[in-house]
Parts: C-alpha cells; sequence; structure tokens
C-alpha cells in the first residue's frame, strides 16, 4: 500500500513538472503561468478520489492491494503514457499548447511527422493511458473504470472541437491526414 502511494506521488511529480517544464522552454515564461502545471478542480478531485479508494480498500479488503504484477502493469501504462505525450509535444515544439486554439497564427502547421504519423493526437492519448495507469497501478478498479469513461468523455468532446478548428485551418490536407491516421484513443475516429 505505502509503496503504490510514494509511486503515485512518483509520478504525479513527473508529470506535471515535467509539462510545465517543457511549456517554459518552449513558450518562454511570458507565455507560461500556474496553469501550466495542468491542475484543475475536476483533476484534484479524482485523483483526491482515487487515493480515497486506494486507502478505503487498503483497509477493508487488503488482499486486493496485493498484487505487485498488475500494479506493475499500471506503472508501465503510466510510462508508455507519458512517452506518448512527450514525443506528441517534443516534435510538434511550439505547435503544441495546453489549449485549444481557435485562430491560425502565421506559423501554424500541420504537424504529420514523427509519432504524428501514428498517432493524430498523442498528448490525449499519452495522457488517457496515463491516467488510466495511475488507477492500474494503485490496483484501484472502481477509478480504474471511472477515470476510463471520464477521461474518455473529456477526450471525445475535446477531439470534436478541436478538430472542427484543425478542418478549418487546414481544410483538406487535415481531412486526408484524419483519414490515414487513428485519433490514438480507442473508439474515438
Amino acid at each position: 500500500m505505502i509503496h503504490q502511494l510514494a509511486l503515485l506521488v512518483g509520478v504525479l511529480s513527473f508529470f506535471h513538472s515535467s509539462e510545465f517544464a517543457l511549456a517554459l522552454l518552449i513558450h518562454g515564461r511570458h507565455h507560461v503561468s500556474w496553469k501550466s502545471f495542468l491542475f484543475s478542480r475536476d483533476y484534484l478531485v479524482a485523483m483526491a478520489a482515487g487515493v480515497l479508494e486506494h486507502l478505503a480498500e487498503s483497509l477493508v479488503v487488503p488482499g486486493i492491494k496485493e498484487h505487485p504484477w498488475m500494479s506493475n502493469a499500471g506503472l508501465a501504462l503510466v510510462v508508455a503514457g507519458e512517452m506518448i505525450r512527450k514525443a506528441g509535444i517534443l516534435t510538434a515544439w511550439n505547435g503544441f499548447t495546453h489549449d485549444i486554439k481557435t485562430r491560425r497564427h502565421d506559423n501554424h502547421i500541420l504537424v504529420t511527422h514523427g509519432i504524428y504519423s501514428f498517432l493524430r493526437h498523442p498528448g490525449y492519448a499519452g495522457f488517457f493511458l496515463w491516467s488510466v495507469g495511475t488507477q492500474v497501478m494503485m490496483l484501484n478498479p472502481l477509478c480504474t473504470i471511472a477515470y476510463a469513461i471520464v477521461t474518455w468523455r473529456f477526450f471525445h468532446s475535446r477531439i470534436a472541437c478541436e478538430e472542427y478548428f484543425l478542418r478549418r485551418f487546414f481544410g483538406s490536407q487535415y481531412e486526408d491526414y484524419a483519414r490515414r491516421v487513428p485519433s490514438g484513443i480507442p473508439f474515438i475516429k
């Protein structure tokens, strides 16, 4: 139980500090704020729910938390998700932001190389794997299901919004790209 909580603190610390550090490196200190740490009220509630589930199950049914192979599988999902997301950030470089762009800027290009040749939304796909992986790592069956559903619904909506603007910015170039390359999240075309 302590091992899993320590892992959670480690992966949360790495994820949030690296998101902030990359935003600072790529966009400069004048374009970065506390929001670049990617904390929101809903996110904090979700993480608190995961910790509470872990603690409650550890007290009531401690055997459920004694499957290191499953916890390690969750950690593998976390690491894979982190790698996919960071590959997307590093490939898109200044084209990667934490917000959806509603206006095309002069330097706005459609990135289709590197990891973007395999996944249209590696940042979202990576975060999806990462978030669900945190709960598998914690051996939280309820939050694993809840995180998968809630995160999927969030990205389903966000991808639809983002792709609306990408289609406006890049037209048939984006249409062709979207037909060839999957979104990266299951059941989101």
